[in-house]
């Protein structure tokens, strides 16, 4: 194994029960001869994580015993094992979060966010990336390159569900498209859509500074769903006709409703928000009457390098939306910032080796 001089201890903030997070001393891990050893040096809060501080579940993942959130990461490559050959010591790096088996039909497909035993960072029962330093796969593992930020490159992750749902749903350059919720997916949502060429980006959301944020990545129209009604704006701004794609980001029922109603005939829809319930009203006949196409969006696959090629472009001013940022020592202050600062955070960001 080759490595830089590394300590034999780090910290790592554990969450020991939802809504409670420690910070411990666990020892450095050492990785195996397909994997590197990473220093973290950015992380972003994601939803998902959040829902983990409050609720301690998501679906069928359910935490059981403490776990370490954080799955939106970059860093250094410090150790590499004995059969990497892709990365060497000292590269900066965006890391893919779900190693996945490699064997199974989803992944031979190139379906691989669909694997059956992936094992996705801080998704129950797997530990995340709030550490000072972790392992995982080489393949999981991408360069960066050095004009690309630590946060950008860890902001990849939730672009990448943008770049998916925008080759799943088949967005072209010149097409309109509406985008119900503007989370940080949402946002980042924005961004792959402005990569693919979008000529109208019509967006929804409850709060201003999410629509400003929205506007500043290439949004062509916002709408506050707090103070008017989405549908008769977006009729108005496509002539009637209605959008030729819609994602919806939030996991919101009413927004999922609004999105299907934006569409013109022949338009598609792309569920990508999962929502707190498991089943949602929606209008069968009208799916059928106008051939509505549907899109389920899990995760991704096979878009780093690409997420990345864009980043780089210097076309998407990402940096704009880290609005707090923390020290691994203060974990559990980012994450009560998330949970009870929507209307003003928009990315949170974790330093788990200092703030650069």
């Amino acid at each position: 194994m080759r490595q830089h001089s590394i300590p034999e201890t780090m910290k790592a903030a554990v969450m020991k029960e939802p809504g409670h997070i420690l910070i411990e001393e666990q020892k450095v891990p050492v990785p195996k001869a397909d994997e590197v050893l990473i220093q973290v040096m950015a992380v972003g809060v994601c939803g998902s994580d959040v829902h983990y501080f409050e609720h301690g579940r998501i679906g069928r993942f359910v935490v059981e015993k403490p776990i370490i959130l954080g799955h939106e990461c970059a860093g250094i490559v410090a150790a590499v094992g004995s059969s990497v050959t892709r990365l060497k010591l000292g590269d900066r790096v965006a890391i893919e979060p779900g190693v996945t088996c490699g064997r199974c039909s989803a992944c031979k497909e190139g379906r691989y966010n669909l694997c059956p035993d992936v094992q996705f960072l801080a998704t129950p029962p797997v530990d995340g990336a709030f550490v000072q330093y972790m392992t995982i796969r080489e393949d999981m593992v991408f360069p960066i390159p050095d004009h690309l930020s630590f946060e950008e490159a860890a902001l990849n992750e939730p672009f990448s569900v943008g770049i998916h749902a925008a080759r799943r749903s088949k967005l072209a350059p010149g097409t309109t498209l509406a985008i119900m919720g503007m989370g940080p997916v949402g946002l980042m949502a924005v961004a792959a859509a402005k990569s693919f060429g979008v000529e109208r980006i019509i967006v929804t959301d409850l709060e201003e500074v999410r629509l400003d944020a929205a506007r500043r990545l290439g949004a062509t129209h916002t709408i506050n769903v707090r103070n008017e009604d989405a549908l008769p704006i977006i009729r108005e701004l496509t002539n009637g006709q209605g959008v030729d794609t819609a994602w919806e980001t939030a996991g919101n029922p009413k927004a999922l409703q609004t999105a299907l109603y934006s569409l013109r005939r022949g338009g598609k829809l792309a569920i990508v928000g999962l929502p707190a319930q498991d089943e949602i009203a929606l209008n069968v006949p009208f799916i059928a009457d106008n051939e509505v196409d549907i899109y389920g969006i899990f995760r991704y696959a096979n878009t780093y390098s690409a997420g990345i090629e864009f980043l780089s472009s210097g076309q998407h001013d990402v940096m704009t939306l880290i609005t707090d940022r923390y020290s691994l020592e203060d974990t559990q202050k980012a994450m009560e910032r998330a949970l009870h600062n929507k209307s003003g955070s928009l990315k949170v960001m974790v330093y788990p080796n200092g703030m650069q």
